[in-house]
């Protein structure tokens, strides 16, 4: 038990003594990216394993030992002076793994957002930066803390210098007191350099003396007080150790001399610099947008040293009124000003919920007004008042996320319409790449102040308790902020050239969108039941097959016992390799299978397609309400092209492209008083997309006469008359049509083949010879989106791409593919959308029965009435071509039938 170390626990500073805590950056970050799978990346692709555990660890250590002064300390590169006197010195290291030398950029960008100081030298090791200030520091009176993996830290302790040493990963670290050193390594801290010199390092390339081991060295140096002293008298050692310890004795000097750390180090930073100030919130806002953290940016925010500014309470300046008694004449009375609403439901302990409605005006001058009304306690007067103003077209409203006000407030009978401004939607629009659109968070970043959050933080959450705090402060705080965003995202807006996208497209989609998540689908839980044991049944004699050819039984959901069987009982080729082994994940095994066809292969992927397949018709079927119909929820602000997502559940996830998965789809039928579903589906959009917005007169062409297209350009590519064009020609180029769309490179085409890379780039080359006006826009929109740093649709949704000009090649070749991509995929969601909007806006026209239910990536899905298909299928076609005007024809494909499958077409 004696060399057991004790973790670091929450300590708080001694009272009046400030606190100086310095961190190893590359030592440290190392350890996170080791720690943590590379898995962890953005949905760009950006490995963050490293920044996010760095970061997570510092954000531990910033609330644990709530530090007076922080500095970072790097390397600034493999030569130092202590490579200049031993060549050999770390010379053993492998060379850095380029995915990890890209996130050390991304650490800085952290520690700049959170003012911590980073501090590098050319020649200067970390160690020898964080020696020189612990040593400042303790001169200054300071408790001292060294955060390292580099155990020639533990020199550096003494009763006021304390080393955090990582014990696994860097979520546990040890602290190394002067008793914790002696305790473990049987020496005090200060003559842990003399224990080194004799053991050797091995992460430095150090040698020892040969024989020579911790318990020995301690020993010698124990005896004889110190290294020089052990040297000086090193005849009287005896024995072979002490033949080896004079026939090292230069090397032992050599290592002695290069685990000293300086203490000198000229730094352009003082001790006074590195004091704790307020985080710069934006920019942590900003970073954790773009590395994707979620709760880890509230961890982060949590332990700002600035805390929230009292000052700037959120219901500063804001006269609350909840006894209105006379809402009609206060609403009259800003007839035509802009009013912010807050819908919040109210839980009261042992009582009913209900919906709390906050109606509050922009800031003046520090004060705004906002009225708080109860909907459970509201007198009938100003309920009707309430009612008639949230259904006035000409009243201007603003609100956040005006989708869910409006299903919460229908719920209460009253209709939201004549909403000018959804800040959700807008901030969406400026920045389209951000992970969340939370109030509170827009509120810091573009009002500069706080915003109280209740229980869920959002709109529709539910208060604690109604009576906390003063009365409707919270709600009506959140009004104020509404209307006080919508202003200065306002602005935003029309830099940007988004605000028609907002008054036209986004805003009143949102309200088509809302009746469709009311209305649903109808669902045959029948069927689904039936389908949920038919893959039940799939999975479990599939799993029995696979268990056949190798003789025994396995989880076939383990990695580490899948590639036991694979790589080692089976001998397969090994896939990729990865920290745990090598991968076992989709790809890897149907790759593995074609090259294979193996039957054990065969029989696990048939239990992951059933596995998968069983997962989503259990979903389905715990999601249909009791009237018998599955509502999902459209999401507008989740995919920075513009597309549509759905969610709870996720419609546009049922796999199609296999007969199992498209027979989920007959359990989508048409409801009770209505006669069919009907589908209306774009044909090869992105690909018109890409004609029109090329100009290559090849593919205009194509889309002119009616070709197939994919034949057309086969046998352009090819060279052969369209009749010659063969189904694995018409294949390949249907692949690489379309990859090129998305970035596709040789290599990733040839993966898709299955062919020599050789061979795809020999067939992209003859392809961008045929159609250069495709190969002209490809170069273009990269160029012209690194020269104004954005892309833009058709319709001029903007796409901002920073990292087109980053110097991490992985970051920027992520941004030439999302800028290659966006503005086809983004221009597909803008066509959509419009089609959409007329579609509704003629079936209300015409007063028709028939309603829309579904929006599944190009495809719409009606319920139609009786007697109204046929106008049903003619506002699809018209509204759905006629969306927009590109240089080729837009095309649809309609379908009816009972059910979803049936209508397909």
């Amino acid at each position: 038990m004696a060399d057991r170390l004790a973790p670091v626990t929450t300590s708080a500073r001694t009272a009046g003594r400030p606190r100086l805590l310095l961190v190893d950056g590359h030592s440290m970050a190392y350890r996170a990216f080791y720690a943590l799978p590379d898995t962890l990346a953005t949905t760009s692709g950006q490995v963050t394993n490293a920044v996010y555990g760095f970061t997570s660890m510092l954000t531990n250590l910033l609330r644990d030992e709530e530090p007076t002064h922080v500095a970072v300390a790097f390397d600034a590169g493999r030569v130092t002076f202590r490579t200049e006197r031993f060549t050999e010195y770390k010379a053993q290291r492998e060379a850095t793994p380029e995915v990890f030398r890209g996130q050390v950029p991304l650490i800085r960008e952290v520690l700049e957002s959170l003012r911590i100081p980073a501090l590098q030298r050319e020649g200067i090791e970390a160690d020898d930066i964080l020696a020189t200030l612990a040593r400042r520091g303790t001169e200054r009176g300071m408790e001292v803390l060294v955060c390292s993996g580099d155990r020639d830290t533990l020199q550096l302790v003494t009763e006021d210098v304390t080393v955090l040493y990582p014990k696994k990963g860097v979520s546990e670290l040890a602290r190394m007191t002067p008793e914790a050193v002696e305790a473990k390594y049987k020496v005090p801290p200060q003559r842990y350099p003399d224990l080194a010199a004799l053991v050797g390092e091995t992460s430095d390339n150090l040698p020892g003396i040969p024989g020579v081991g911790p318990g020995v060295a301690a020993k010698w140096i124990t005896e004889f007080g110190d290294l020089d002293s052990l040297l000086e008298r090193r005849d009287e050692v005896g024995g072979k150790r002490g033949d080896a310890l004079r026939e090292h004795v230069d090397q032992v000097r050599l290592n002695r001399e290069l685990n000293a750390l300086l203490t000198d180090v000229d730094l352009p930073l003082g001790i006074d610099d590195l004091a704790v100030a307020g985080f710069d919130r934006e920019a942590v806002h900003r970073v954790s947008d773009t590395l994707e953290f979620g709760a880890l940016r509230d961890r982060l925010l949590a332990v700002d040293p600035a805390g929230e500014d009292a000052s700037a309470s959120p219901a500063a300046g804001i006269q609350v009124d909840r006894h209105v008694g006379a809402l009609a004449d206060w609403l009259a009375g800003r007839s035509e000003q802009l009013l912010g609403i807050d819908v919040t439901g109210v839980r009261r302990p042992g009582a009913g919920d209900a919906w709390q409605v906050a109606l509050g005006t922009a800031g003046t001058d520090g004060h705004a007004e906002a009225v708080v009304l109860d909907l459970a306690e509201i007198d009938a007067a100003d309920e009707r008042a309430l009612l008639a103003w949230l259904a006035d077209p000409g009243a201007p409203k603003a609100v956040h996320g005006a989708k869910a006000a409006w299903h919460m407030l229908s719920s209460r009978g009253a209709d939201l319409v004549g909403v000018q401004v959804d800040t959700e939607l807008a901030a969406y629009l400026c920045y389209p790449d951000q992970r969340g659109y939370d109030l509170g968070d827009l509120v810091v970043r573009h009002l500069g102040r706080e915003l109280a959050v209740d229980e869920g933080g959002a709109q529709g959450a539910l208060d604690l308790d109604l009576e906390a705090g003063p009365p409707g402060a919270d709600a009506a705080a959140r009004a104020v902020a509404v209307v006080d965003l919508a202003a200065a995202l306002g602005e935003r807006l029309v830099d940007r050239g988004a605000r028609g996208l907002l008054d036209d497209v986004e805003l009143p989609l949102s309200a088509v969108l809302a009746r469709m998540e009311a209305t649903g689908i109808a669902a045959d839980t029948t069927f689904l039941t039936e389908l949920e044991q038919l893959f039940a049944d799939r999975v479990e004699a599939s799993a029995a097959e696979a268990y056949d050819v190798i003789g025994r039984e396995v989880n076939l959901g383990s990695p580490k016992q899948l590639q036991e069987v694979l790589f080692d009982q089976l001998g397969m080729p090994k896939t990729k390799k990865i920290k745990t082994g090598y991968t076992t994940d989709a790809a890897s095994l149907q790759d593995l299978f074609a090259k294979t066809e193996h039957p054990f292969l065969a029989h696990l992927l048939a239990h992951r397609d059933a596995a998968r397949l069983r997962t989503t018709v259990e979903g389905l079927l715990k999601a249909v309400h009791p009237d018998g119909r599955i509502r999902t929820t459209f999401q507008q602000t989740i995919a920075a092209t513009g597309r549509l997502s759905s969610t709870d559940p996720n419609l546009q996830n049922i796999p199609i492209r296999t007969e199992a998965g498209r027979r989920i789809r007959r359990a989508f039928t048409v409801g009770e008083g209505y006669a069919e579903l009907v589908t209306a589906d774009y044909s090869q959009i992105e690909m018109r997309i890409m004609a029109h917005l090329s100009g290559d007169e090849g593919l205009i062409e194509a889309f002119r006469t009616g070709e197939d297209l994919h034949r057309y350009v086969g046998s352009r590519v090819f060279d052969v008359a369209p009749a010659d064009v063969s189904s694995e020609m018409r294949a390949k180029v249907k692949a690489m049509s379309y990859g090129l769309a998305y970035g596709l490179s040789a290599f990733g085409l040839s993966q898709q083949l299955t062919v020599p890379t050789a061979e795809a780039q020999a067939l992209m080359d003859d392809y961008f010879t045929r159609f250069g006006g495709v190969r002209d826009y490809l170069t273009g929109v990269v160029d012209e989106a690194r020269a104004t740093g954005y892309t833009a649709t058709i319709l001029g949704r903007r796409r901002y791409l920073p990292d087109l000009t980053s110097d991490n090649r992985q970051r920027r070749q992520m941004a030439e593919r999302m800028a290659l991509n966006a503005p086809i995929q983004g221009s597909a969601a803008d066509i959509i959308k419009l089609a959409m909007l007329g579609v509704q806006r003629e079936l209300d026209e015409k007063e028709l029965r028939s309603r829309l239910l579904l929006q599944v990536h190009d495809e719409l899905v009606v319920e139609v009435a009786a007697g109204e298909r046929e106008v049903v299928e003619d506002v699809l076609r018209r509204q759905m071509c006629g969306a927009v005007e590109l240089d080729v024809p837009l095309d649809v494909s309609v379908g009816s039938g009972q059910t979803w499958h049936d209508a397909a077409h």
